[in-house]
């Protein structure tokens, strides 16, 4: 496996990684409504995480000697805790290191590499970097399939919240935390 920052090249590839991995792995913890009704606002590309180089894709060798993109995540120093480029109320703003918690967004892996170390590879580039960047905690929107990995991590569950979303469905998700020491 190789771990890269993303370029805006990337973009048509995780335009179809993120429903396949949504579509596929999330469907023991989300309904198909519930699915589909976060596929492009909540669960979709934010450039902005790619333009800032704080979002990461790891590839690697299928059966047939192929690179394929096994998954994608990233980190944030701005102010929205999720969704895509069309999430409603998305906040650009910069976050501040001495007050703010940096924040883990938009963690995919391809349906073909689930458990194989693709997570925990971004996640731990992830708190490298924003540990680097100055900021001392992390904070996050977790999607339920995700939890136990953030849990592995060293990541508290602070509170569950729903995010609505445009076909009247709301999204379970889990707002956690952890400290960097």
């Amino acid at each position: 496996m190789r771990l890269r920052l993303a370029t805006p090249d990337d973009i048509p590839a995780l335009q179809i990684l993120i429903p396949a991995s949504v579509r596929a792995l999330q469907k023991e913890h989300y309904s198909e409504r519930q699915r589909e009704g976060a596929i492009g606002s909540v669960f979709g590309v934010d450039t902005q995480l790619i333009h800032d180089g704080t979002y990461y894709v790891v590839e690697a060798a299928d059966g047939e000697g192929m690179t394929v993109m096994a998954g994608c995540g990233g980190w944030s120093k701005r102010k929205t805790l999720y969704g895509s480029d069309s999430v409603p109320g998305k906040n650009n703003a910069w976050l501040d290191p001495a007050t703010d918690a940096a924040r883990i967004r938009a963690f995919f892996v391809h349906p073909d590499w689930p458990r194989r170390g693709v997570g925990s590879r971004i996640l731990e580039a992830c708190e490298t970097a924003a540990r680097a960047a100055g900021f001392t905690r992390l904070e996050m929107a977790a999607t339920l399939p995700g939890v136990p990995l953030y849990k592995a991590r060293g990541y508290a569950e602070v509170e569950p919240f729903d995010v609505p979303l445009a076909n009247g469905e709301k999204l379970p998700v889990i707002r956690m935390v952890k400290a960097l020491g």
